[in-house]
């Protein structure tokens, strides 16, 4: 499902040319709960935003769902990761001016999916997430525990095949960021693939698979 070979990342900083990772091989089936974890600066963010075509390679292949990402155009990753893939961060990156069902319904905006099934796709999942009774309200009306829940309605609303979440509990209290990670996992079980970068062991203790990455390498992998 998932297979990235000798993938390189290179940023320049100033006149450094800083290796943010060297030659990653990394694959993942459909419905693993992998967790990425390492010190800061190892490459875990940059994994994962490359896993999400957020970010391109300097060099190798990234092949998701038997479509070779690293040959499409902007145009073309664009569509595939607003079929495929959804995006769970630790701020969780709603759009304040709008409305917590506003910000779920934007990806089926974007998507152009007709309205009246915008509307009942919105109402119904922000209603299986608990939070169908805040769904006029906007981010800074809602505790952040809520936020989370409607940045994770709003990862899932497409039905995408991953989830990529990082750091999805960091800034949460323990009660809220629990109640999240039962949202995760549930959805896990639901044959979607889960990866997620975190710094908190208990939480990387959870996944079925951990990877350890430092130096922008992949140093342990209990499920290779």
């Amino acid at each position: 499902m998932i297979r990235l070979q000798q993938i390189q990342r290179v940023f320049q900083v100033g006149e450094e040319e800083v290796h943010a990772l060297r030659n990653v091989d990394f694959s993942a089936d459909k419905g693993e709960y992998i967790a990425i974890m390492g010190p800061s600066g190892s490459g875990k963010s940059t994994l994962l935003n490359i896993i999400g075509l957020l970010d391109r390679p300097d060099g190798g292949t990234y092949e998701l769902d038997s479509i070779m990402t690293t040959t499409l155009n902007d145009r073309e990753q664009a569509h595939v990761r607003r079929h495929k893939i959804g995006f769970v961060f630790q701020f969780f990156h709603l759009v304040p001016r709008l409305t917590a069902e506003q910000n779920v319904e934007l990806p089926l905006v974007l998507a152009g999916v007709d309205k009246d099934e915008r509307h009942l796709r919105v109402r119904e999942t922000l209603g299986a997430f608990g939070i169908g009774d805040r769904a006029r309200h906007r981010p800074d009306q809602l505790s952040g525990g809520q936020r989370q829940r409607v940045a994770i309605a709003r990862a899932t609303i497409m039905k995408p095949s991953v989830i990529l979440a990082d750091e999805p509990t960091g800034n949460l209290d323990r009660a809220s960021g629990n109640d999240v990670v039962h949202i995760l996992e549930e959805l896990n079980r639901q044959a979607i693939t889960l990866i997620m970068v975190t710094h908190d062991p208990e939480l990387g203790e959870r996944a079925k698979r951990r990877i350890k990455m430092v130096d922008g390498g992949i140093e342990e992998d209990t499920g290779s």
